[in-house]
């Protein structure tokens, strides 16, 4: 008896674990697209909710995958549609949001316009901009992915 009571505990404990680090340590992920356009111009977007120029992205939702997310954010933030998945170019950790918050970074060059008007409640404005003249108040954070990209430099660890 006294086996079967260690055996049904340690039972419980090892399913109990992956719920309680989904209680304790949450992971976050989100994407990002920096686009660029056949001049050689990236995309940015300055949101309603959050100071700045950004480069379009958000939060995957649960069952979700990277590049469905991808492809969702794009289109509701700037409208384009996007050809094909481009592969990932880092996954960073934004320790502004939380220790444990990722965001997957993709370079897309391959998308194409439609007529979507993205929400202004969201999107105050878009545009695309030569790399070397970007809008003031564009973040440090965007500068920086971009620089890597552009320079073909190893990407940081950090967002």
């Amino acid at each position: 008896m006294k086996n079967w009571l260690k055996h049904r505990a340690f039972s419980l404990v090892r399913h109990a674990q992956p719920i309680a680090a989904r209680i304790t340590r949450p992971l976050t992920m989100g994407v990002r697209a920096m686009i660029f356009d056949e001049a050689g111009h990236v995309c940015l977007i300055r949101q309603s909710y959050v100071a700045g120029w950004h480069m379009p992205g958000g939060g995957v939702e649960p069952g979700e995958t990277l590049h469905e997310s991808l492809k969702r954010e794009m289109y509701e933030e700037t409208g384009l549609a996007l050809e094909e998945v481009p592969p990932i170019f880092a996954v960073y950790l934004n320790e502004t949001m939380a220790n444990r918050d990722h965001v997957a970074l993709y370079v897309v060059h391959a998308y194409r316009v439609t007529g979507y008007v993205p929400s202004r409640l969201e999107v105050l404005e878009q545009g695309f901009f030569p790399p070397g003249d970007l809008p003031a108040g564009t973040t440090a954070p965007t500068r920086r992915r971009i620089a890597e990209v552009l320079e073909k430099r190893d990407p940081a660890p950090l967002w």
